[in-house]
């Protein structure tokens, strides 16, 4: 007999819509007056990029149903509700600043992936809240390997466009009007305004993200082929995300932290912590980024 833990493993089945009420319904029970205007999803290394915005309140992922515990370092696996005033700088110290009132954000500190083989329901779960909170705009960070030769360790890329090759897709499976059509377009998921934001708040460059399946690094042959395919960053998140939000009409906007040289254009051996200490070493501007394109959105929401 299988072990337990391999005997756990769900295929990636069809999104399970009364999992997904069950769980949008315990975020609003728990926070009825929220009116969030912006998402944030953070990715590896990027969960104290927001320690300036003042937090009202937060969840477990564990106490939001169907959500569960994230299975990754470094994603502490909470759901924030925060404020973002017209000055970060005045509004970490518990004002609003410029004396007009805070605006309120949900970030989700952690992500479920889809290598943690719960299936798609908690990957996408985000997604939907933030829908239900009625959210038109996200933001999806990650960590990610450099492909490109001008995207070394601690570059900060703004996803412009993006490979799937996870091998399946979110939508899989009897069409589910929540997600909009059966055929959604998807020539601009990634919002072009919201592109230019992150670059004028201190991206590197603009970049084309593909997604592998993991949890294992690539291989160079791999790398090699997604070089060819035009990507120039890899990871194992986001894509289905994005997929889902563009399918439900929302603005999707992708930040990318560059942690290592993809497989075989380095000299490493490729490991997590790597990912973690690069992203500690660019957190100062990750904060800094994250500040000024938060400031951006809230202005014109």
């Amino acid at each position: 007999m299988l072990p337990a833990a391999v005997r756990t493993i769900k295929p990636m089945q069809a999104i399970n819509q009364m999992a997904l009420n069950e769980a949008a319904a315990a975020v609003k029970t728990a926070w009825p007056d929220a009116k969030p205007k912006l998402g944030l999803v953070l990715g590896s290394g990027w969960g104290e990029a927001v320690a300036d915005f003042p937090v009202k309140a937060s969840l477990p992922y564990e106490e939001i149903p169907n959500l569960g515990k994230t299975g990754v370092m470094s994603h502490a696996g909470q759901l924030l509700l925060a404020e973002c005033g017209p000055s970060t700088s005045s509004a970490s110290s518990g004002q609003a600043g410029s004396g007009q009132a805070a605006t309120e954000l949900l970030i989700f500190q952690g992500r479920r992936h889809c290598y943690e083989g719960e299936g798609w329901t908690p990957v996408i779960l985000p997604i939907w809240i933030l829908k239900q909170f009625g959210v038109e705009t996200v933001l999806l960070t990650n960590a990610s390997g450099g492909i490109r030769g001008d995207l070394g360790p601690g570059s900060l890329v703004a996803i412009e466009d993006h490979i799937n090759m996870l091998g399946a897709n979110p939508l899989q499976g009897p069409h589910n009007p929540n997600f909009g059509v059966r055929f959604p377009d998807q020539t601009a998921i990634y919002y072009p305004a919201l592109r230019q934001a992150l670059l004028d708040a201190g991206a590197d460059s603009a970049g084309v993200y593909v997604a592998a399946a993991g949890p294992t690094f690539e291989t160079p042959a791999e790398i090699r082929a997604f070089r060819s395919m035009g990507a120039d960053v890899v990871g194992m998140s986001t894509v289905p995300e994005a997929i889902v939000a563009n399918a439900m009409g929302m603005k999707v906007a992708g930040l990318s932290c560059v942690c290592n040289w993809a497989a075989g254009l380095g000299h490493e051996e490729l490991t997590g912590e790597d990912v973690i200490r690069t992203a500690n070493e660019a957190m100062p501007r990750m904060r800094s980024l994250l500040n000024q394109f938060t400031q951006t959105v809230m202005q014109e929401s």
